[in-house]
């Protein structure tokens, strides 16, 4: 599948002419929008069957970009999340989607379990079918449930929110799941005048009265609009 931003018939015609692996070009008709942060698509050229499975690392994750949202351009950053993790941790990854975070994680990590929660119920089902075609089951857990919602009985390692218009929001309840010492991976969007610093407020009020805690790191990720990026930012629970 290719995704293109205009319509261009010529390149739509040249792109399935040349690239035998691609039956779909689509054109993307408005930026994130709803409650599960879809793209809304327009089918330009080639099969209505816009179902890819797409390949990074060695991984291959089943989805449709109609349904889901997914980003290819994270790979790096998944990696680096997935270097993070130490033998025995338990993770919770939040908004996780098709669950590609945690299975980069399962992938690197021998002995690990993590536990993915997803509200959009399409996501949550090629979650479980990418955990099958990954051969992470057993360390892989989906959870289809709200992420602001859920209790559980165990405290995590180390929690993943890969939601950057609105993780900040979860924070309280993120927190609730971490024991002293855990790592919070919380991604948010950044000005680039104020790059860090505006999330990083923002973080020091939701935690007011509620833990103690210590920034242990900072990432700037991908671009996200003019003079906006989306970041990381690492929490450490005391």
């Amino acid at each position: 599948m290719a995704i293109l931003e205009r319509e261009d018939r010529e390149l739509a015609e040249k792109i399935l002419r040349t690239h035998k692996n691609v039956k779909s070009v689509l054109i993307k008709k408005s930026g994130r929008k709803g409650r599960f942060r879809l793209y809304e698509f327009k089918l330009f050229l080639g099969d209505s069957d816009t179902e890819v499975v797409h390949r990074e690392y060695g991984m291959r994750f089943k989805l449709d970009p109609k349904k889901v949202y997914f980003s290819p351009r994270e790979d790096t950053e998944r990696q680096r999340i997935a270097s993070f993790v130490k033998e025995g941790e338990s993770v919770l990854v939040l908004f996780a989607g098709v669950a590609p975070y945690a299975i980069a994680i399962a992938r690197k990590v021998r002995n690990c379990r993590i536990f993915c929660v997803e509200i959009n119920k399409q996501a949550c089902k090629y979650a479980r079918e990418n955990v099958k075609l990954n051969r992470v089951e057993g360390k892989v857990f989906v959870i289809c449930a709200d992420a602001g919602k859920i209790q559980f009985r165990k405290k995590f390692d180390r929690i993943v929110m890969p939601l950057p218009e609105s993780a900040i929001d979860f924070l309280p309840a993120a927190v609730k799941h971490a024991k002293k010492g855990s790592i919070i991976h919380l991604y948010s969007i950044s000005s680039g005048e104020n790059l860090f610093s505006d999330v990083e407020k923002l973080i020091e009020e939701k935690l007011r009265g509620l833990a103690r805690f210590r920034i242990t790191g900072r990432q700037k990720v991908l671009p996200y609009a003019p003079k906006k990026y989306k970041v990381r930012v690492d929490i450490m629970i005391l």
